[in-house]
């Protein structure tokens, strides 16, 4: 399998990139990473002894965090996203990982890459940490900021799909983000939403408040882009918040900082539990090519993560499955 990596994209590149890239191509000697970016920049960070299965595709150009999206994607040809993105539409690559521009990725997938027949708008699908262990995985989380009742139902049942193919869960659940349980709770979108995902060939199990996503209720939470962003962005500052407090108050007097290093251990797995490197790798599901977003502060362990993740993917035929249930074969 042949997996294209925007080298020049996030707040690590290209070392971080490169660095998960040569312990990725050291694991799996079946996967052939290629690089995407400057040869010039890239070549000394690999060295004289890169493995085989890795290689270059030069790409000059670089699409900054702070571009607008459409018209970076429009102008920037040469940039490693839209190379990489060109490669797996032309069959050159099986997929493409991308820690960049998140805007510009989706723009990558739409004008690039190109929908599946039948998707009428990609989502962003992300997993979060869950109590169980599992994980929930969320979309939209941003690809799509206006959706209708349909585009749910889509994101449902891709979903259903990827956690199928990617994570081995059977009959995956189905939880629509909500402000309360009931059916009948919601604005007009959810509450259109929740009779098409009844009538839908998914496991759906109703609606799930914000406060319970992380509680393991459900495997797949649906929403639009708007107000999955927003519960994104919520928890990553919860946690934030959470993590910095408690550092404040156990390094406050000599009686904390004691018992802080009698709880480190369990700290510390607390801390590995929610850590988005273990996470890492949000496909846009929809378009007709496996592309993956990677965080942006993604370093080589968060890449390796998502590395993994996209390889399991394509060994499951996660783009041929979606295909298929899409288009009702």
């Amino acid at each position: 399998m042949r997996i294209a990596i925007d080298a020049m994209g996030g707040d690590h590149a290209p070392h971080a990139q490169v660095e998960s890239a040569l312990s990725a191509a050291a694991e799996w000697p079946d996967t052939h990473l290629i690089l995407v970016g400057n040869p010039e920049v890239l070549q000394p960070l690999l060295g004289k002894g890169a493995p085989p299965n890795i290689s270059v595709e030069s790409a000059l150009e670089i699409i900054e965090s702070d571009d607008e999206p459409v018209k970076a994607v429009r102008r920037k040809t040469n940039s490693s996203m839209v190379v990489a993105g060109r490669m797996v539409k032309e069959g050159l690559a099986d997929a493409m990982i991308s820690a960049g521009n998140t805007g510009a990725l989706m723009t990558v997938g739409l004008l690039v890459v190109g929908r599946l027949k039948g998707i009428e708008r990609p989502g962003l699908a992300a997993i979060f940490p869950t109590l169980d262990n599992v994980g929930v995985l969320a979309l939209d989380m941003g690809a799509n900021m206006d959706a209708k009742p349909e585009h749910l139902l889509q994101y449902a049942i891709m979903g259903s799909i990827y956690r199928s193919k990617v994570h081995g869960i059977a009959k995956p659940r189905v939880g629509l983000l909500n402000v309360g349980t009931e059916a009948a709770k919601g604005n007009e979108l959810t509450k259109i939403a929740f009779g098409l995902l009844e009538e839908a060939p998914i496991n759906f199990i109703g609606n799930i408040e914000a406060r319970d996503v992380l509680a393991g209720k459900c495997d797949i939470i649906v929403c639009d882009g708007f107000s999955g962003n927003i519960m994104l962005k919520s928890l990553e500052g919860a946690a934030s918040t959470i993590f910095t407090l408690l550092r404040e108050e156990l390094t406050s007097t000599l009686t904390a900082k004691l018992a802080a290093a009698v709880l480190k251990p369990s700290f510390r797995r607390v801390r590995d539990r929610m850590d988005y490197n273990e996470y890492n790798g949000a496909p846009l599901l929809g378009v007709n090519g496996l592309v993956v977003k990677g965080h942006g502060s993604s370093d080589a362990k968060a890449m390796k993560t998502a590395i993994r993740q996209t390889r399991t993917a394509i060994g499951n035929g996660l783009i041929a499955a979606l295909a298929d249930e899409i288009s009702g074969k």
